[in-house]
């Protein structure tokens, strides 16, 4: 595979994951690693994580025997969790922002997985996107926004559509760090949820930032916003489809008001907006529970820089 002999070299490739497209790059090659930070143009103190392809590629990654760990990734690996875990000597600083830990996945696409195996190596690899920006759901989103990447693996459309769930364990269990499509609920299957104290960092996993995800044009949320609406220069995102009239564009993000369904178009529809002629985008928001936290989550950040 050319894509898995461009890591091997040290280039940066972006491939599919179950999630969204990540711009991957040898998790154990500081100077690989660099130019995802410089090419993402990603501020040096927010870590990336590690994708492995195997259960036993974990060990010699962190250092911790703790049984929990193997628990939790029976049960959700291959899969989007993160884990956020103590790293050991073999993972350069530059992937971990200089913590002492580090996320690491198993992700459950095949091209993904492929990829990681025939390259031998982990792969550190964030959103193949500008910071900050509209992750890629899309071979063509990657394009627009980066467009120099060494070499794309086009697999289609992605099949969850936001970021992994990221967690890291407390001493009597689980701490959700980043919301995504595995919930408390999941989880609490293996691991009562119980955050501790993880004051030590601000950012000690992707996506914990205030302002992410925001489109190029300014987003608002209806009812969390006093901007002055006016439909005829808007793209509405719209959840139950009520109250669209008047609107310049509207996407109907999930039929029947699902959830799952609305994850995995969320990205989709905020960069065909982004490209349409409308002036801002408004979102609808959505009940703020299950699946419903990691979206009200991926819109209140895209939306931050415009709003606060």
């Amino acid at each position: 595979m050319l894509a898995a002999s461009y890591i091997r070299e040290g280039k940066l490739v972006a491939f599919p994951t179950e999630t969204v497209y990540g711009l991957g790059a040898n998790a154990l090659d500081p100077d690989a690693v660099v130019k995802i930070f410089e090419m993402k143009e990603r501020p040096a103190f927010d870590p990336l994580i590690i994708h492995i392809a195997d259960i036993d590629d974990l060990k010699p990654l962190i250092n911790s025997n703790d049984e929990r760990i193997y628990k939790l990734a029976k049960k959700f690996w291959p899969g989007p969790l993160t884990m956020v875990l103590p790293k050991s000597n073999l993972v350069p600083d530059i992937v971990t922002s200089g913590l002492p830990t580090v996320g690491i996945r198993m992700p459950s696409n095949n091209i993904a997985l492929e990829l990681i195996w025939a390259a031998q190596r982990p792969i550190a690899a964030p959103s193949a996107n500008k910071f900050g920006r509209v992750s890629p759901t899309t071979a063509q989103h990657v394009k627009k926004q980066l467009p120099n990447v060494d070499y794309i693996l086009d697999g289609g459309p992605t099949t969850v559509g936001i970021e992994s769930t990221i967690i890291q364990l407390t001493k009597n269990g689980f701490n959700i760090l980043r919301n995504g499509v595995i919930v408390r609920e999941d989880i609490e299957q293996v691991l009562p949820y119980f955050p501790g104290d993880n004051k030590d960092a601000d950012v000690i996993a992707p996506g914990m930032v205030k302002s992410h995800y925001s489109p190029s044009k300014p987003l608002y949320i209806i009812g969390e916003t006093n901007k002055v609406i006016e439909k005829s220069k808007a793209g509405l995102l719209s959840y139950s489809l009520q109250q669209v009239a008047g609107y310049k564009e509207v996407i109907q993000v999930s039929t029947n008001q699902n959830l799952k369904e609305y994850a995995v178009n969320l990205f989709a529809a905020l960069h065909q907006l982004e490209d349409s002629d409308v002036d801002y985008i408004v979102a609808e928001p959505v009940p703020e529970s299950g699946i419903g936290t990691a979206i009200m989550d991926r819109l209140r950040k895209a939306a931050y820089r415009f709003t606060y």
